[in-house]
């Protein structure tokens, strides 16, 4: 097998499932009982939690566990009355749970891209209104890996916020961050960030599906999604995901602590795949290298359909994706792509290969090989 879409899914580290297995087992206590054992488990929970907000520079009580990044940014989004009339403003290459979140806000705009994906600070800075009240803008282009400038963004946020405090107006203004390809491959601190509202995966860092997290800054007051017996401040009631969780922190240390060495031998492997795949007709390469992930080498082949090519090489056990998992199993044009400016032909045509701990020298070179005789394979089934 020769798995290529780690922006999809990335496979549970050892460490990780050895160190959340006995709270399945003997520590399976519920950490809001009151006897000893359990009062061991809600320090472990506790524990897990502050080494978690430690990696982002944050305290443990600044995060609310979730079942994922869409349960992040549902909640981040809370900050937003539906019956207000809030301006909200987004990226043009937003998670569909983000672009989702903010049509139902009902009042917003999407911010322009440029053709790598990355997000235009003109066109922010002159959408953005004494109205709007939140942003939302992705770490990382989850189809394109192109990295987004949040720093500048956030110095025009303040420099708004700034204005409306002089200028006695009280409408507050949130940024909000969803960190979840990015974390893992790149440094992920919310003071140099300068956001209020941070989404993190653990499901994207060799972590279990089904737990994330939000950070959650001090200044901001959100409204719980899941009421009952009032876990996580109050924000997110239900008995808590101990095992996840403890997994979780266990990935995001192993990532940190491998955070360079890991760059640097995905970026070779992506400037191999890069020149093995570079005499591929009409062949594409989508984004800018230096404002991309090092494990991100999207393609667009025009003229070819990347379904095709997918199915073919499937039956090789190659997997790639066509762009975010939720949407290319929809059948959905891609919003991204169409917003980088491809026409139908280009997306239609476009593939997503993304590397990670299981991709190797030998992979690539494999790959490389099977990709180019099933594009060849495709060109003569077209030309008869």
């Amino acid at each position: 097998m020769i798995y290529l879409d780690h922006a999809a899914a990335t496979p549970l580290s050892e460490k990780a499932q050895k160190a959340m297995a006995p709270y399945f087992s003997e520590l399976f206590f519920n950490p809001s009982a009151a006897y000893l054992p359990a009062v061991d488990v809600r320090h472990h929970y506790e524990a897990a939690k502050d080494e978690i907000a430690h990696v982002i520079g944050a305290k443990g009580a600044d995060l609310v566990m979730t079942s994922g990044a869409t349960e992040s940014i549902n909640l981040a989004f809370s900050l937003i009355k539906t019956d207000s009339d809030a301006e909200v403003l987004i990226s043009a290459v937003e998670h569909a749970a983000v672009i989702k979140n903010a049509k139902r806000a009902g009042n917003y705009q999407l911010i322009k891209v440029d053709a790598n994906g990355r997000v235009d600070l003109d066109d922010f800075a002159a959408k953005l209104s004494p109205k709007t009240q939140f942003v939302s803008v992705c770490l990382v282009c989850s189809e394109l890996g192109t990295i987004q400038p949040i720093s500048d963004l956030a110095r025009i946020i303040q420099a708004e916020r700034e204005r409306r405090a002089f200028a006695g107006e009280k409408v507050p203004l949130y940024f909000h961050c969803d960190a979840s390809q990015g974390l893992g491959l790149m440094e992920v601190k919310v003071a140099r960030l300068g956001v209020d509202l941070l989404t993190l995966n653990a499901a994207k860092i060799y972590g279990p599906k089904g737990i994330g997290a939000l950070y959650v800054g001090h200044n901001v007051r959100l409204q719980p999604l899941v009421v009952g017996g009032g876990q996580e401040m109050g924000l997110r009631s239900g008995t808590e995901n101990v095992p996840a969780t403890i997994a979780f922190a266990t990935a995001i240390a192993e990532a940190e602590k491998h955070l360079y060495s890991e760059r640097k031998r995905l970026a070779e492997l992506k400037n191999d795949l890069r020149k093995r795949l570079a005499d591929l007709p009409n062949i594409i390469f989508l984004g800018k290298d230096k404002i991309q992930l090092p494990n991100y080498l999207p393609i667009s082949l025009p003229g070819l359909d990347a379904e095709r090519l997918i199915f073919a090489l499937e039956d090789r056990q190659v997997y790639v994706s066509t762009g975010a998992a939720c949407s290319a199993s929809k059948g959905v044009k891609s919003s991204t792509l169409l917003a980088i400016g491809l026409n139908d032909k280009e997306i239609a045509g476009s593939l997503r290969i993304t590397m990670g701990k299981l991709t190797t020298a030998e992979q690539i070179a494999e790959f490389s090989k099977i990709l180019h005789e099933i594009v060849e394979n495709e060109l003569h089934r077209l030309a008869r």
